[in-house]
């Protein structure tokens, strides 16, 4: 599938969901996250992608693809060729598992980053999973909101 809209370089770093809203003037829950973790069978990337909003639920994605651990900064650059803080969901040099969280489908569109802190592109949640291969998944739980009354 072909994406169709331009990279946008922000003006400030888009490290974390949270900057990457601000400086975009959307919503956290836009933002579409690449988290990425190592398979421990065979040291697979799995790269869950989820909304900005949400926590990627370790338990959940270990029932989907089998025992994880936490991915180190070397690792996931080996595997994906981007730095922690820019991965963007397409063109690693080796063949990542993938897995789009449902909920990132209630958006009209998401940002995903682009390769680069300051780097995002803008698509639909369909275009993403094409563009992927990526298996829909249950993978998060939203947070409780805070309450300050």
């Amino acid at each position: 599938m072909q994406h169709d809209k331009p990279i946008v370089m922000l003006p400030e770093s888009g490290k974390t969901s949270a900057e990457a809203a601000r400086s975009l003037g959307c919503n956290v829950a836009e933002i579409a996250k690449a988290i990425v973790f190592r398979r421990l069978a065979d040291d697979v990337a799995v790269m869950i992608l989820a909304s900005g909003a949400d926590r990627v639920d370790e338990a959940k994605v270990a029932a989907l693809v089998g025992p994880i651990g936490k991915a180190n900064a070397r690792f996931v650059k080996e595997k994906t060729g981007y730095a922690i803080g820019g991965v963007c969901p397409i063109g690693h040099p080796t063949a990542s598992l993938v897995l789009i969280d449902r909920k990132l489908f209630n958006y009209p569109s998401v940002w995903a980053a682009a390769g680069h802190p300051h780097a995002v592109f803008n698509l639909t949640a369909v275009q993403l999973q094409a563009m992927t291969g990526a298996r829909t998944a249950d993978a998060s739980v939203t947070p409780p909101a805070l309450s300050f009354a």
